[in-house]
């Protein structure tokens, strides 16, 4: 059984850091392309970054572009998702996510494995 566990989440200010966590276990990461979602309240969920299996290729949204990184350890089986100069627009709830196949997607649909999500909230 696949099991996604996030970590890191909390309260920030206005241009202040989150670093978010997502412990794997029951699949490789070096076999599973990763990615993590959010979902604001009254809104849809939305793709936030994702990585590619061999974590050669990565992929973002465009409102976070150049503040969110992921990265991947594959010794530890985590996923990681830095946040550097957060804005209250960020404030969501941030769910990891994994999938069978090597590639990173931005559809949520492709994604087999989900984490119970993780709340951040960044107050202006």
């Amino acid at each position: 059984q696949v099991q996604l566990v996030e970590s890191g989440g909390g309260l920030v200010q206005a241009g202040g850091s989150l670093r978010l966590s997502c412990a794997v276990s029951g699949r490789s990461l070096s076999n599973s392309g990763m990615g993590w979602f959010r979902q604001a309240p009254g809104k849809e969920r939305e793709f936030v970054a994702s990585i590619t299996a061999n974590g050669y290729t990565t992929d973002y949204s465009d409102s976070v572009k150049g503040r969110l990184t992921i990265s991947k350890d594959n010794a530890k089986n985590t996923v990681y998702l830095q946040m550097n100069s957060l804005k209250p627009e960020d404030t969501a709830l941030y769910y990891c996510a994994g999938m069978m196949l090597l590639s990173g997607s931005y559809t949520a649909s492709h994604y087999d494995y989900w984490g119970q999500g993780s709340q951040d909230t960044v107050s202006s």
